[in-house]
This record gives structure tokens, C-alpha cells and sequence, in this order.
């Protein structure tokens, strides 16, 4: 258990998954955390994420880290797909994130930083998962963009790109015959990673004072080689 500290750290989407591993991690290390997500925050809702960073500096005086781990994803050809569930996760996971970046950056106390969850799909092309991909790689670069923007204040902008990590986000995939062998097979190290380990990258990031506009990938290896067609393996399970 690290000592005590002052510094304050906010997680969007830190009530499972890695979001839940890095409110922990930071928790572990002595910062104060707070957890906003659903359904009492929704990360798209921009009247909603001011209020809860508003009422995050009135309660601690400070505001050091935000990480914005809210995420979902969808499966669907480009052909098929409905315009809907494109927005749907288009706007959590990238206009959420823009909004929790807008708003972060307005209020961080001096030496603070953002950090973003992107994705190994950020850089490498997955079928079936047009908007995720897309949203990511867009993240990426609002990340690189906000980091120049905000410099010059003092402030730090990251993101970590992992690759397979088995969560409630990824689950469900995962218990479709083939997909984790896939992935695994595409991966050097030949194993998934863990909430812990993108945690501790989290905790890492936070604290590197000169590392801005980074996309840090953590993937085993795995944008060394090919995604895996998990439509292919929806449509073996479906007899197609």
C-alpha cells in the first residue's frame, strides 16, 4: 500500500473491467480516486461530466488525473450495420472521450494529465468492427491533438492502446469457439493481458512528467501481426 497522497485521480468507466483495475491500482498507490459511471454518469453527456468534475475539485481542492477507460463496442458489417449502433459507439468512445477531455483540460490542477483508453483495433483493422476501429484511431489522434493543445499549459495528454484483455467489454466474444485462439495465435507472447498490467501502465503515465502525445501500446506483440476475423468465427458458430 503506497502512502497517502493528495493527488486526486477521476476514472470514467472505472466500475469493471480495467477502468475498475486502475481505480484500484491508483487507490493502492495512496491517490485519491473517484469513480464516475454509468448510471450515474454518462460519459455523453457533457452537462453531466462538468457537474461530476465540478463536484470532484469542490470536494478535494485539486484535480490530477483523469482517465477515461468508458468504452463499448459492437459487431457488424459495414453493409449491414445500422446507423444507430455506429453512433452508439462512435459517441462513447469518441465524442466521450473529446467531452471528458474538454472538461478535464479546463479544470487540472498544475502538472496534471489526461489519459485515454484506445485500442489495438486504434491501428489494426478488425471485420465487423467498423465504428469501434474507427472511434479508436480517432481517439489516438485526438489524444496527440489535445497533448499539442495543451503543453503549453503545463498538462499531459496519453493513451494506452491494449491489445486482448479478457473483461466484461470482451467476454462475450471470447465465448465464441475460436476467437481467443485466434487472438493468441496472433499474439508473440502467446497470451492475453490482464486489467493489472494496463493499470499499471496507467499509473505510469500518470506519473511521467515528460511524456506527452503518447499512444502507448501493450499487446503482447500482437501489432506485429494480423487482427482476427471474428466475423468469420460469428458466422462458424451460426452454421453460415
Amino acid at each position: 500500500m503506497g502512502e497517502q497522497s493528495d493527488r486526486v485521480a477521476v476514472v470514467f468507466g472505472g466500475a469493471s473491467g480495467i477502468g475498475a483495475a486502475i481505480a484500484a491500482r491508483f487507490t493502492a498507490e495512496g491517490w485519491r480516486v473517484e469513480i464516475a459511471d454509468l448510471p450515474t454518469v454518462d460519459v455523453t453527456d457533457e452537462a453531466t461530466v462538468a457537474a461530476f468534475l465540478d463536484g470532484v475539485v469542490s470536494a478535494h481542492g485539486r484535480l490530477d488525473t483523469v482517465i477515461n477507460s468508458a468504452g463499448v463496442s459492437t459487431l457488424g458489417l459495414v453493409t449491414d450495420l445500422a446507423v444507430e449502433e455506429w453512433r452508439r459507439v462512435v459517441d462513447v468512445c469518441l465524442t466521450g472521450a473529446f467531452i471528458v477531455m474538454k472538461h478535464a483540460g479546463q479544470r487540472l490542477s498544475a502538472g496534471g494529465s489526461i489519459i485515454s483508453l484506445s485500442s489495438l483495433n486504434a491501428r489494426q483493422p478488425g471485420a465487423g468492427l467498423a465504428p469501434y476501429c474507427a472511434a479508436k484511431a480517432g481517439l489516438s489522434m485526438l489524444t496527440e491533438v489535445t497533448a499539442l493543445e495543451l503543453g503549453s499549459r503545463g498538462f499531459r495528454v496519453n493513451a494506452i492502446a491494449p491489445g486482448l484483455v479478457v473483461t466484461p467489454l470482451t467476454q462475450p466474444a471470447m465465448d465464441i469457439a475460436g476467437i481467443e485462439d485466434d487472438y493468441l495465435a496472433n499474439t508473440p507472447l502467446g497470451r492475453s493481458g490482464t486489467p493489472d498490467e494496463i493499470a499499471e501502465a496507467a499509473l505510469y503515465l500518470a506519473n511521467a512528467q515528460w511524456v506527452t502525445g503518447e499512444v502507448l501500446d501493450i499487446n503482447g506483440g500482437a501489432h506485429l501481426m494480423r487482427y482476427p476475423d471474428l466475423n468469420k468465427h460469428v458466422l462458424a458458430m451460426l452454421g453460415g
